[in-house]
């Protein structure tokens, strides 16, 4: 079994976004067969478990209009070229739920669809809430994103994913990776 890393070579840049781009990529793997691949480039990504004292998760409520639903989901955002994960998950808990962790331990990492995106999803448990000071950078909510926050107990939560209030797959491996003891 083969694990030398692929080398493709680009065919054509189909789309250029501000959040991604897609190209399509020839590769020979590795008992020579050549294809072509489409694949979404997309910045890594930080996915938040935000804890208060209390031991509720923080959740967003917004509009996905690709699935035109409104969801409950955990508060997540790309990374800035160059920016540090960590730097990136402490901006996003601010910017989505008005709070920031002085605590961030890391959960994990995944691709959560890497058979045509490259997007690695960093999931963070933030605990230690507290709203900014005057010291804190202020922090901008996107121009695109409706968000409202609310506290739900673990319990909750998993309720949603019953009803399926929750639907969204960052979400539930985020709540189960919480969950799991630590130690």
């Amino acid at each position: 079994m083969s694990t030398d890393p692929i080398t493709p070579e680009l065919v054509r840049q189909v789309f250029k976004g501000r959040i991604f781009s897609v190209a399509v990529e020839r590769i020979t793997l590795p008992h020579g067969h050549r294809l072509d691949a489409e694949v979404i480039r997309h910045p890594p990504s930080v996915v938040l478990v935000p804890m208060d004292a209390d031991g509720h998760v923080i959740l967003i409520r917004q509009y996905r209009h690709a699935v035109g639903r409104w969801l409950w989901e955990l508060p997540a955002g790309s990374t800035d070229p160059g920016e540090d994960e960590r730097v990136a998950a402490a901006r996003e808990c601010q910017e989505e739920i008005g709070l920031i962790p002085t605590e961030l331990t890391r959960l994990g990492a995944f691709f959560p669809t890497p058979g045509y995106c490259d997007e690695e999803m960093i999931f963070f448990l933030a605990t230690g809430l507290r709203a900014p000071g005057p010291a804190d950078p202020a922090a901008h909510a996107d121009p695109d994103e409706h968000i409202e926050p609310r506290a739900f107990t673990l319990d909750e939560a998993r309720r949603l994913i019953e009803d399926g209030g929750i639907a969204d797959m960052k979400t539930v491996t985020g709540l189960a990776l919480a969950a799991r003891p630590r130690g």
